[in-house]
């Protein structure tokens, strides 16, 4: 038996104690509320100064515990531990009695002025809209680098820009938010919230969203180019958002930039007032210090109600692994603070909040509160993506079951106008799929997307997009970001079926086309209308291009004499494959385009098959208009003959609508030598053996299969410009 000594014991148990008391000792000298709320700290935050770093110090809370998943070491000791302590002769191991925490009824304004936080009407949220390359992100570069909010060795090209696609292909996909301080001439402090937004048409959906945050806006116009497509449609979104807009005339420092040129032409054609333009080079920095002053004295502040319940509006939102959804938002009424129990009203559902900040150039921030008017993020451990949607409105659950409060306008859904279907390689990645589509959605609020299944690709989803980019980044999106290994149908628009009783069926995929159209149905698609801006020496090349694509000319217009709009009326499946590159191609790159869907006309459509060895292939079908029916088969069946390989038999590749054929192809056998063995001899032993060749070739015709490689379900991407060829 082996002894214990009990002396052992006790020396161990004084030693964890005298450590325990140690730690509760320091906790209280650093924690204490008494000793660390903001108005006894000496180097309190003067007034007209924003705290970015202030620290989240409430009464009775530790600043260590920044949400529920820390442990709270303070309020977790009971009164009995405390009294233990509290009778030792030794100072340093008392501990203070803790207190509760009361609730904060500080108005907007009281909270502000404790604080040391700039009142609202010296705050200015305002976004940066402009045609693509016109400079914006460069724009925002500068006046960040101005105002301080960046340092010198952090700072990069299109620092907001943080996706690597957007730095691969050199454009602006996501809008980005930062808060910028800085000191105006009259010597006040103003805060400025920047929404740096795409100037591509196919997320024109970013660019509504951030308007809807913001009282103004920096109508960028490049000096040499002049007023684009896009220019107009973002100056029209930010009038119809009744905005203040200033117009800026970027790259003024060009040889080739006309400024006098660009300013007439922007009264002409956009109607806005150009007196006060600033002429600046945001890449050699002219005027960002005009922009900035015109900021402060044109844009109004936000109006916000300090009174009324909590009100706020989310305009984006991403999924973090660590802390669950993260919501950018904009307050319009109330406060915002962590531990407040916030409902969404659109799904129902309440959470507590554990975190809100704001977003400055390099990152999220954290602040004790976010006052109406303000824009920034908050976190509450949301796991379910669908719970906060875009364009939702947030308010203070407790406040709402005393008072229930009118729901913000928010946005308008996005409306798809180009469907395809994304399948996985390995169809075990199904639900990874599902998952990443999900949490994809909160950062791509225009993406939309529903389940599949196809006899050729197995399970999968049918998505919608603004656009053929829209498409490519998400699925580069989804490959990178998740990890997944895909498969990409060939693009197609939605169309209607309208039967003899009026009812109507939407036709989202071409196998649902009924084949051959029924008499008694009438076949829809829907129409755009489109505005090319291009210099007059290619206006007879792009108009060729329309009328090929089945446009009808609504009106030509010469903005000035050199420059010219062309109006017209098109399909919109004839726009979202390759218009946009032919326009390109044949203005070489001076023209530029802008659509919106108009409705629905009817027309002569037709459900275009094909069919290898005599079997449909379902993901190859398209929906095409009977005219062009002959010479979109013929390139379709070249196209599959190239890409399919070869077979132990030939393999005839069909395009047909119904049962008529209309184009066809043959993929010849791969040829075998019988014959290589028999050097001579009667010449029925060859005949014998070519016979018994052609038999198992007809039999195995009859029972085998044709494997289709992948790249042939996506030839049909580059089928309008081989029969535009073959034309």
């Amino acid at each position: 038996m082996v002894k214990t000594n009990p002396f052992g014991r006790i020396a161990k148990t004084f030693v964890v104690v005298t450590i325990t008391a140690r730690v509760l000792t320091w906790l209280t000298n650093n924690i204490h509320p008494a000793q660390n709320t903001h108005a006894a700290r000496p180097n309190a935050h003067p007034a007209g100064h924003v705290p970015f770093d202030r620290p989240r110090f409430l009464e009775g809370e530790s600043s260590l515990s920044p949400g529920p998943h820390v442990p709270r070491l303070v309020p977790r000791v009971t009164r009995r531990q405390a009294g233990v302590f509290g009778r030792s002769p030794s100072p340093r191991h008392g501990l203070a009695p803790l207190r509760a925490v009361p609730e904060d009824t500080r108005s907007d304004e009281e909270l502000r002025t404790d604080a040391g936080i700039i009142p609202a009407e010296r705050i200015r949220n305002f976004c940066i809209i402009a045609h693509i390359d016109h400079g914006k992100s460069t724009l925002a570069d500068r006046l960040l680098e101005n105002t301080g909010s960046v340092e010198s060795r952090e700072m990069k090209a299109q620092l907001l820009d943080s996706m690597d696609l957007e730095r691969e292909r050199g454009i602006t996909i996501k809008l980005n938010a930062a808060r910028m301080l800085y000191k105006a001439k009259d010597g006040h402090d103003y805060v400025l919230n920047l929404i740096d937004t795409p100037g591509h048409v196919d997320f024109a959906y970013e660019v509504s969203r951030s308007l809807a945050a913001c009282e103004g806006a920096l109508l960028v116009v490049d000096a040499a180019q002049g007023v684009q497509a896009q220019t107009l449609a973002n100056a029209y979104l930010a009038i119809n958002n009744d905005l203040e807009i200033i117009p800026v005339l970027n790259k003024i420092d060009l040889p080739q930039a006309d400024p006098d040129r660009i300013v007439e032409e922007i009264e002409t054609t956009v109607g806005i007032d150009c007196s006060d333009c600033i002429l600046a080079s945001a890449k050699s920095g002219i005027g960002i210090e005009d922009i900035l002053e015109a900021v402060v004295e044109r844009i109004p502040p936000p109006q916000p109600s300090a009174d009324k319940p909590l009100r706020a509006l989310i305009f984006d939102s991403y999924y973090d692994a660590f802390r669950g959804v993260i919501v950018f938002f904009r307050v319009v009424d109330g406060v915002l603070r962590p531990r407040d129990k916030v409902r969404f009203m659109a799904s129902g559902k309440e959470y507590d909040v554990t975190e809100v900040g704001v977003l400055t150039a390099t990152g999220e921030q954290k602040v004790d509160a976010l006052m109406a008017g303000e824009v920034g993020y908050f976190s509450a451990s949301i796991k379910a993506v669908e719970d906060a949607s875009v364009g939702d409105t947030i308010v203070n659950a407790r406040q709402f079951a005393k008072k229930p409060v009118e729901q913000l306008p928010g946005y308008q859904p996005a409306t798809p106008m180009v469907y395809c279907g994304l399948f996985p390689v390995d169809s075990e990645q199904y639900p990874l799929l599902r998952e990443a589509l999900g949490k994809l959605k909160l950062n791509d609020a225009a993406l939309a997307y529903e389940p599949e299944v196809s006899s050729a690709m197995g399970f999968g989803f049918r998505c919608g997009f603004l656009g053929l980019l829209h498409m490519e980044i998400v699925q580069e999106r989804l490959e990178r970001e998740y990890d997944l290994d895909l498969i990409v149908t060939a693009p197609s628009v939605v169309y209607k079926v309208k039967e003899k009783d009026g009812t109507e069926i939407l036709v989202e995929t071409p196998s649902k086309m009924p084949s051959p159209p029924d008499r008694n149905t009438e076949t829809l698609e829907p129409y755009c209308r489109m505005e090319i801006i291009t210099p007059k020496e290619y206006v007879g090349t792009l108009m060729d291009l329309a009328q090929t694509r089945r446009g009808d000319m609504v009106d030509l217009k010469f903005l000035t004499p050199e420059r010219s709009m062309l109006i017209y009326k098109l399909p919109l499946a004839e726009v979202i494959t390759d218009f946009f590159d032919q326009m390109k191609t044949r203005s070489q790159g001076y023209a530029s385009m802008e659509y919106t869907v108009t409705g629905w006309e009817a027309n002569q459509l037709a459900r275009l098959d094909i069919l290898i060895n005599g079997e449909i292939a379902a993901p190859l079908s398209t929906v095409c208009h009977r005219d062009q029916a002959h010479d979109i088969g013929k390139a379709l069946t070249s196209k599959l003959k190239e890409l399919i390989p070869r077979q132990q038999f030939p393999v005839p590749i069909q395009a047909a609508i119904g049962a008529k054929i209309v184009a066809s192809s043959k993929i010849p056998a791969v040829r075998k030598d019988v014959l290589a063995k028999c050097y001579g001899g009667d010449i029925s032993r060859k005949k014998k053996l070519l016979q018994k060749q052609a038999k198992g070739k007809k039999r195995m015709k009859m029972m085998g299969k044709v494997n289709v490689p992948q790249e042939a379900f996506m030839a049909v991407l580059n089928v309008r410009d081989e029969a535009g060829k073959s034309g």
